[in-house]
């Protein structure tokens, strides 16, 4: 029977393969005794029903736990990372893994932004609600693990689509004192090192971390230069009470190699055709955090955090069939563009579980509020040099001078009631209230200021959810449906011209999310989970060509208004088969482990109002048409991973192989690519990763591995603006050794 469980998965992951391509908490390393096999931990594992004053019973979840896999930490190469998680899109447009680019379910992956992205349990992106994209994120050798709660997360969390996405980072517990340290060298000139030092002395506990890495890119122009370090202070009153202080800082410097049309591409994906673009972030992320035990039924933790962040850009950004030369006339390239953010943030956050029996079961509730007040200062088209290097200085400063302000109040509460030991139900509310305003300047002309009349949103937004889980053993069947939406963006209340004009009563986005599963453990070498997904996505926003005061002979202006409603489905399955151990031979071959992830989207507009003009005045023609049926730009049809593994006594290594589809990059669905290289069909791609592990001596570790093992050539998006319009290439075949050690 065995053997045809192993016969039968193998079978199952070969059929996925050749379908898809037809269709189109331990918290220390483990110090293995060299003569004792002692197993990497299946990955992911699951949240329990309850943790840190969170609900999670009935919602789709994974932890990652990072020193439990195989993979590229020190360039946080999120393919390999994220590849035991279905459903997950990865923008790979360079390579530094300074930014990590993931989006769930056919939702966009453009900096994290359809996820509330934390790091310890608080945000870490530029504004939550105005412009949550994440510029920021943790080195990966100094997280230990990921967890990602899917859309049901909009409760306790936020409202965001995707769900939450939280990097857990390390600490040292059981020490006094203890080192790590890991130095890795790799491809073009690849050089990195993460140094931490933590301890626990009586109630006292530390952990300091410093990482640095630079590296030439694997594209020209494509140099970096990235620092994070970390700080955590912690002091326990009691060993129910607790109030810890943390402080992150990140500063890095980044030549942006822009993109390619699609003919330069096919010619040379490494080549580019920018030498004058760069980009910056420096960051600044720190919170008070307090945690309590009031009674043996309640639990309480509050986080006091905030954010001093920019973000800063400079460069030539016209489409790659322009060519950035020197003119004749003045013997100089031309002036760059500089584009500056500067943003503020401070957040107020309470959570607490109180546990209550009704007859002899015990029921659990869970419920807090939120505080957050952010704002961003937003300069753009400043006139920068003519020179080459990262130099943000402009000739007459700004001519768009931004300011937007957030303020948002948010009360949640859940109850998970167990109406029997195995059935729970678990029904939620949240209640959001958002104001935004933004005011300033929005350009110059003719000498004179163009003013940004001052622009107010407020909204009290309510959303209910609903979950349930019924437990089988060490599985469970789980259900959750949980409303979502997302508020109206900075971007989506600036017009791009002047003559553009914004809806008044422009609406956030709203919808919801449903999930349907079958997840667990079997015995000790099976791991699985599979469900179904629905998301709905009303109220998108776009663009109404209008006659200036309807009249056809004055012209045409752009009028940005809600216009539809997108719809995200689909199915998406893990399993993972030890196959030694199902078999009983582990003592002599070790682990083999037999890993996949599978997941199809279907994701289609299913109304949305487009409109073109045509003609010259008097004669324009206006013509309206609709998106319906149109399948959603960056979503693939179908995202699959399939790996090995192996370790044995202190040696081990995973080979995986990730799958994606076919994607559109722009709602019309153009498949012939533009000369400009920023719209078109981007094919489907197969991309081998390898990476292994040798742990020596009790203390020290060799790692290694290669990426796009075939070098592949592909690429996962293109651009319209930064980083650089047209194709992005995803990179090539590159390899890395580390040697580390704890002690």
């Amino acid at each position: 029977m065995k053997y045809i469980v192993v016969l039968a998965f193998s079978s199952i992951v070969l059929s996925q393969s050749l379908n898809a391509q037809e269709i189109e908490s331990n918290d220390s390393i483990v110090e293995l005794n060299p003569v004792t096999i002692s197993p990497i931990q299946q990955s992911p594992e699951r949240m329990p029903e309850t943790k840190g004053n969170v609900i999670f019973s009935g919602k789709k979840n994974e932890v990652i736990k990072l020193n439990a896999i195989n993979a590229n930490l020190t360039t946080n190469n999120a393919r390999e990372v994220f590849s035991r998680i279905p459903g997950v899109t990865i923008w790979e447009n360079e390579g530094s893994g300074i930014q990590i680019n993931v989006g769930v379910r056919g939702l966009s992956p453009n900096r994290s932004w359809e996820l509330n992205t934390r790091q310890n349990g608080y945000d870490i992106s530029s504004d939550v609600f105005g412009y949550p994209e994440a510029y920021y994120n943790p080195p990966l050798e100094a997280v230990e693990s990921l967890e990602l709660i899917r859309g049901g997360a909009s409760l306790q969390f936020g409202p965001q689509f995707g769900g939450m996405l939280n990097y857990v980072l390390k600490r040292e517990t059981k020490k006094k004192f203890s080192f790590e340290t890991q130095n890795t060298a790799g491809s073009y000139n690849l050089m990195s090192s993460y140094n931490a030092i933590g301890g626990k002395v009586g109630k006292f506990s530390y952990y300091a971390y410093n990482h640095s890495r630079s590296a030439d890119g694997w594209r020209e122009n494509s140099e970096y230069k990235v620092r994070n370090s970390h700080v955590f202070l912690e002091y326990a009153f009691t060993e129910k009470t607790k109030l810890s202080a943390e402080y992150t800082n990140m500063d890095y410097q980044m030549q942006q190699a822009g993109g390619l049309t699609d003919e330069q591409f096919s010619n040379n994906p490494r080549q580019s055709l920018r030498n004058r673009n760069w980009f910056g972030t420096p960051w600044n992320v720190f919170s008070l955090n307090f945690d309590t035990k009031i009674n043996e039924n309640l639990s309480s933790n509050t986080k006091l955090f905030g954010l001093i962040g920019e973000r800063n850009s400079v460069g030539f950004t016209a489409t790659p069939n322009n060519v950035d030369a020197i003119n004749p006339l003045t013997n100089d390239y031309a002036n760059r563009r500089v584009d500056r953010d500067f943003y503020e943030n401070f957040g107020l956050e309470n959570r607490n579980l109180y546990k209550y029996k009704l007859g002899k079961i015990e029921n659990n509730l869970a419920f807090g509020f939120r505080l957050y007040k952010a704002n961003t200062i937003r300069k753009q088209e400043g006139r920068g040099t003519t020179g080459s290097d990262f130099d943000l200085s402009t000739e007459n400063g700004f001519p768009r001078d931004l300011n937007f302000y957030t303020e948002n109040v948010a009360l949640f509460a859940e109850n998970q009631f167990k109406l029997t030991e195995k059935l729970s139900v678990t029904p939620g509310l949240r209640y959001e209230y958002i104001n935004s305003i933004g005011n300033g300047r929005f350009g110059i002309s003719s000498g004179n200021d163009v003013p940004f009349e001052e622009k107010e949103i407020s909204r009290s937004k309510p959303l209910f959810g609903l979950g349930m889980e019924y437990k089988l053993g060490s599985t469970n069947i789980y259900a959750n449906i949980t409303q979502a939406y997302r508020p109206v963006l900075f971007s989506d209340i600036t017009p791009p011209a002047v003559t553009d004009q914004i809806d008044p009563n422009l609406k956030d986005a709203s919808g919801f999310n449903a999930d349907l599963g079958y997840r667990g453990t079997f015995k000790n070498y099976l791991n699985f989970d599979f469900s179904l997904f629905y998301l709905s996505y009303n109220n998108r926003i776009g663009g109404v060509r209008q006659f200036v005061n309807n009249d056809p002979t004055q012209g045409t202006f752009l009028y940005r208004t809600n216009l539809g409603e997108t719809i995200n489905k689909g199915i998406e399955g893990f399993v993972n088969l030890n196959v030694t151990k199902l078999l009983e031979v582990e003592n002599k071959f070790g682990n083999i482990d037999l890993f996949a992830t599978i997941s199809f989207i279907d994701s289609r507009y299913t109304d949305f109002k487009i409109y073109s003009a045509s003609g010259t005045a008097p004669n324009v023609v206006i013509t309206e048409s609709n998106l319906k049926g149109n399948r959603v730009e960056n979503a693939p049809r179908y995202i699959h991973n399939f790996g090995l593994g192996w370790e044995k006594n202190n040696f081990s290594t995973t080979l995986q192989y990730k799958m994606s589809g076919k994607i559109f990059t722009d709602a019309n669905n153009t498949i012939t690519p533009s000369a400009n290289g920023v719209t078109g069909l981007l094919d489907k791609y197969h991309v081998l990763d390898l990476s292994a592990e040798y742990r020596f001596l009790k203390n020290y570790n060799l790692k290694g591995g290669i990426n796009n093992l075939t070098d592949e050539m592909y690429a996962t998006r293109r651009a319209g603006g930064y980083p650089g319009p047209g194709i992005l290439p995803g990179e090539g075949r590159t390899f890395f050794l580390s040697i580390g050690a704890k002690f």
